[in-house]
């Protein structure tokens, strides 16, 4: 196997988890820009004030941004009248930090000293999550997330900034995308209840001044709904994937109520699956503008898209899947696209002001990087990041690829190749987590690490990945285990018969779901060895103790317990140890609450009674999904020793 000589010198373990940090959560305010900053080095999200081209950080050590409502988060800070709101990672309270004016909470800012944030929640119990400030009210809205003594319930609530409590609207089991209308009027929302899933079927929910609530669009099983949004003149857009892909429509005007607003359904999506709460991949602008983002075939462009008036008649031969049922009425058609960074294949969190569009966006080359572009000329200034870790002689960039798989259906990926040429490479597959995620061809710096030392690598969006269309995405309905399996199969083989990769080393690695699918295809066999990080090896185990979020997410993608246990059966891999006769590492984090680490401990105890060469590393202090930069690198340092071993014999 030929790699670059010296790859430490020049991509060390060291160095690509330190390249692991990020950027989240987006806020034009002040005359400036908040965002969110990720330190592996010190396993910490800091909140950061932008102006006038300088950055500082508003938060002091001991404080890290990060919420924890659905075990995965979002929505951790917003601006406030006087400064920001923020969750704290370690407690999830809300914590106010004025770094515009004391509001008399902070001498040390009157002296010129550095804001101090101060609690506005202490309900130990609780989590908060989706936050926003409403100016009309001088209150905060989030998502509550209850830990009680029978279940865990969530509610949309009002918190006022002397720390007052008000809930708006409870009973369903599950909110996202709450937002206020500019006059604090109306509220809109996201809800579902068990056994739904945030991709599958969600409501569209308004809540008037008075209490009123209505369903807007939705309820229904061919139907996802995320990311409600009002514009400056009260209209209501939200994402819809009624018509196959997830795209925005508005479907609510001030005195003409629910209606369809949109042209026939294009093939692309708007967004990813709402992991996350506070997810903006489109923004309805002044004047009927809208700032969006689309995936083309995995790769993501930003597009500012102008509008123009358009008639009933034109309204009433609208694409019939766009109609929820309301009157033909007066609305904008999107008309004319601009594309904007055009060398950028990610965005998230879009924001804007008067001047300029704001984002987080990466690329092929670059570390992620907070964007602030122009709307007269698009002109792209870098604010934050952006850093190009390595010169173009040692990148792999990301090669499209796709294949046919089942009866004329295909899978999609992105394929890497080794940094230097020479001999049949080895083949590395990366399996993303969810599994109803997906990867992206930006720079990932995990991938740079084994492409300089001789790997190709296989980034592999298999059935059931976002950014494909609804069709693609509920693929994996009752097929988790193995339909994916065939996915990674079919890719291999195609890369094997061009003469891409050596198929006699080709190694399996995924990450909590995707460890789940690499031990599956490990179990099928033709694999060289395997890696499973925090991933699950008994399904039925997993959805004994899994959080509620994810509580009924086995149910769809295997099916009832009751009803399919021989799938369950035929689809554990701890149930089938005994066909992996390969050689396997395992990576756990010891605070998991996702997948506890007895699940991985019994997987390696089984293959360890039947011979099979294990390795098991567990990082105490790290939950799900690596965090800190010395556990990041010692990861990617035995993972590599694992397989070298395993290339020796």
């Amino acid at each position: 196997m030929q790699g670059v000589a010296d790859p430490d010198r020049i991509w060390s373990a060291e160095q690509a988890a330190a390249a692991s940090a990020d950027f989240a959560e987006l806020h034009a305010a002040h005359g400036g820009l908040l965002w969110v900053a990720f330190d592996p080095q010190q396993a910490r999200c800091g909140l950061f004030f932008w102006q006038g081209g300088v950055a500082r950080e508003l938060t002091p050590p001991g404080y890290s941004v990060r919420s924890r409502v659905y075990e995965y988060g979002g929505g951790a800070c917003c601006a406030t009248a006087q400064g920001a709101a923020f969750v704290n990672e370690a407690d999830q309270q809300i914590y106010l930090i004025d770094f515009l004016g004391t509001q008399g909470h902070d001498s040390a800012h009157s002296l010129g000293g550095p804001a101090s944030p101060y609690g506005l929640t202490a309900t130990s119990q609780c989590r908060y999550g989706e936050l926003s400030f409403v100016p009309a009210w001088q209150a905060l809205l989030a998502v509550e997330e209850s830990h009680e003594a029978e279940a865990v319930v969530h509610r949309l609530v009002r918190i006022g900034l002397d720390g007052s409590r008000q809930v708006l609207v409870e009973g369903a089991d599950f909110y996202a995308g709450v937002v206020a209308s500019p006059d604090g009027r109306q509220l809109a929302w996201i809800e579902w209840d068990r056994p739904s899933l945030p991709w599958v079927a969600t409501r569209l929910c308004q809540r008037e001044e008075g209490g009123a609530i209505s369903v807007l669009a939705g309820g229904q099983a061919d139907q996802a709904l995320q990311q409600p949004r009002f514009d400056e003149e009260g209209r209501l857009w939200v994402l819809s994937d009624r018509a196959g892909w997830w795209q925005p429509l508005c479907i609510y005007k001030p005195g003409l109520g629910v209606h369809s607003l949109g042209g026939p359904a294009s093939p692309y999506d708007h967004a990813a699956a709402p992991w996350q709460l506070g997810g903006r991949t489109y923004l309805p602008l002044a004047d009927g503008e809208m700032l969006l983002t689309r995936f083309e075939q995995g790769f993501a462009v930003l597009l500012d898209v102008g509008c123009a008036a358009r008639t009933n008649a034109i309204c009433a031969g609208v694409d019939g899947a766009h109609n929820l049922g309301g009157p033909a009425s007066p609305y904008e058609m999107p008309i004319g696209e601009r594309r904007l960074a055009e060398g950028f294949t990610r965005f998230r969190a879009l924001a804007a002001d008067t001047g300029h569009y704001y984002c987080i966006a990466a690329s092929s080359s670059r570390l992620p990087a907070v964007l602030a572009i122009a709307r007269d000329d698009g002109a792209v200034g870098i604010l934050a990041g952006g850093e190009r870790p390595l010169n173009e002689t040692h990148l792999s960039l990301p090669q499209p690829v796709d294949c046919t798989v089942g009866e004329g259906e295909r899978c999609h990926g992105f394929f890497y190749t080794p940094v230097e040429g020479g001999e049949t490479p080895p083949l590395l597959v990366f399996l993303h987590g969810g599994p109803t995620s997906a990867c992206y061809p930006v720079f990932d710096p995990r991938i740079a690490f084994w492409t300089l030392r001789g790997y190709a690598v296989l980034d592999l969006n298999y059935r059931g990945s976002s950014g494909y269309g609804r069709a693609y995405r509920l693929r994996l309905a009752g097929q988790w285990g193995a339909l994916e399996v065939e996915d990674i199969r079919a890719a291999v083989a195609k890369l094997a018969d061009e003469g891409a990769i050596d198929p006699a080393r080709v190694f399996v690695r995924g990450a909590s779901a995707g460890g789940y699918s690499a031990l599956c295809a490990l179990i099928s066999g033709g694999f060289a060895a395997g890696a499973s990080l925090y991933g699950v090896s008994d399904p039925l185990a997993l959805r004994r103790v899994t959080h509620k979020f994810e509580a009924d997410y086995l149910d769809w993608l295997i099916g009832d317990p009751q009803r399919d246990a021989e799938r369950y059966q035929a689809r554990t891999p701890l149930l089938h140890a005994e066909k992996i006769s390969v050689p396997v590492i395992f990576f756990q984090g010891g605070l998991d609450a996702v997948v506890l680490p007895a699940q991985t401990e019994t997987m390696v105890a089984a293959l360890r009674e039947r011979g099979v060469p294990v390795e098991y590393r567990l990082y105490a202090d790290e939950r799900h999904g690596f965090r800190q930069a010395t556990h990041l690198a010692d990861a990617l340092a035995a993972e590599l020793a694992f397989y070298q071993c395993v290339l020796q014999g």
